[in-house]
């Protein structure tokens, strides 16, 4: 199976194009992390940290997805709106912890190729919407603004697969001495 994405059929220049390139990268770096792993290597545990290479690409998959939704449709996209993160009920934060691991039936490439399908929406949202559209945020305790642009947005998306492509990095030099450069 292919985890390479498909290019974007537009030909993108400027400042899309920088977007697009600086997020194919990252994509990139976190899809290469996981060559050649088995699906028992994707969901161990190598560091003290729970996260895995499998976790991670799920967790970034969902997140990628769940951002692409907030360009098109705003705060309503977003289902965590207003929650109490740190009095969580229990199936919640299951919930929550589930989304950083691989479940039973979960494989590597069923996620790389999930990973793939969203991160191909996202590209074809990239070339076609306003980037300076702007939505109001969700209440969580992360957020120091209150209002993100599409472009701040990607952005985002850019900054979340880059810490954890590194994230992931460390736990693939953990299981076999694999690092992405160097």
């Amino acid at each position: 199976m292919s985890t390479t994405m498909k290019a974007v059929n537009t030909t993108l220049s400027g400042e899309r194009a920088d977007l697009h390139r600086a997020l194919a990268n990252a994509r990139h770096f976190l899809r290469f992390t996981a060559q050649n792993l088995s699906d028992e290597q994707a969901a161990t545990r190598a560091t003290v940290s729970e996260l895995t290479v499998g976790g991670l690409i799920k967790h970034v998959s969902a997140v990628e997805l769940q951002w692409q939704q907030f360009m098109i449709r705003g705060k309503a996209a977003m289902d965590w709106d207003g929650v109490d993160f740190y009095n969580m009920p229990a199936e919640a934060l299951q919930a929550l912890k589930a989304e950083f691991s691989m479940q039973p039936g979960e494989t590597l490439p069923g996620l790389l190729e999930k990973y793939a399908h969203i991160g191909e929406e996202t590209d074809a949202l990239l070339a076609e919407i306003d980037l300076d559209t702007v939505h109001e945020l969700p209440r969580a305790p992360w957020f120091v603004d209150t209002h993100w642009s599409v472009r701040r947005t990607l952005l985002h998306i850019i900054g979340e697969t880059t810490q954890h492509a590194g994230h992931a990095d460390i736990i693939r030099e953990a299981l076999d001495g694999q690092k992405t450069m160097g």
